[in-house]
């Protein structure tokens, strides 16, 4: 039996990157995916054609409403909610003097309040069944600063201690809640960063010490396991999946005594 089977799964930001991938390894491993996003996907079919039953919506997770309506129907249908992965995100970015209030606010309404109204949607379901786990996508710049992250880093920060609140507040109920930071990692959203930055890529591969950026399928890997029985003891954590970016600085120096 798939290590999921019978499980139902909400996934966000469900159309690409690492919220499609979340989607299809879960729909492998026997969950039903209902995906939401504010786009379509092409690649949805490989995610159907390994669960019949999983379907993408459109849902803009800043609408709290929609998101509860969204969570209610799930429960209509299905009649449970196992697992939630809140992948929906933007990035955006600049020095606090440089950034406008507008997209100060897009930032933080999408990645942290789009991540708590996503919670909120699911927690009582979980909660009354004893039983859930609440994966969130937060990332290696919500524990270190990164040059220019500003709201950025500071909705990712909040994803991390949001995440670790629903923990303490609801563990005793049965629901699990942990956070990945993912590195940098192959997807549309950083490729439109990194496309007209190639020094920043290549200073980003350089200090990520597998010496490449990672693929959103070892994200994935990292959400199956939160998800799974194989975490049933573990909660409140923040899983870091960087490739060893936030293990230290690199100066060249064991480059320079022939360690290449």
């Amino acid at each position: 039996m798939s290590a999921l089977q019978g499980k139902i799964a909400i996934v966000t930001g469900a159309a690409s990157g690492i919220g499609l991938a979340c989607a299809q390894r879960f729909a492998r491993e026997g969950a039903v995916v209902v995906g939401c996003d504010v786009q379509e996907s092409a690649h949805w079919p490989s995610v159907v054609a390994a669960s019949a039953s999983s379907r993408l919506s459109i849902l803009d997770v800043t609408d709290g409403a929609a998101q509860a309506a969204f969570a209610e129907a799930v429960v209509a249908e299905f009649g449970r909610i196992d697992i939630l992965v809140t992948a929906a995100g933007v990035g955006d970015g600049g020095p606090v003097g440089m950034l406008d209030e507008a997209a100060w606010d897009r930032v933080i309404d999408i990645n942290l309040k789009g991540t708590y109204l996503s919670i909120k949607a699911v927690i009582d379901t979980m909660a009354a069944q004893r039983s859930g786990s609440i994966i969130t996508v937060a990332s290696v710049e919500g524990l270190n600063g990164t040059e220019g992250g500003s709201v950025y880093n500071a909705s990712k920060g909040g994803v991390i201690l949001l995440t670790k609140n629903v923990a303490i507040d609801y563990g005793r109920l049965g629901v699990r809640s942990n956070a990945i930071c993912p590195g940098f990692i192959e997807t549309p959203m950083l490729r439109a960063l990194m496309d007209p930055m190639p020094d920043f890529e290549a200073d980003v591969t350089r200090e990520t010490k597998l010496g490449r950026l990672g693929r959103a399928e070892e994200i994935a890997g990292a959400a199956f396991f939160l998800a799974s029985d194989d975490a049933s003891f573990v909660t409140g954590q923040t899983l870091v999946v960087d490739g060893g970016y936030t293990a230290g600085h690199s100066h060249g120096i064991v480059e320079m005594m022939g360690l290449v």
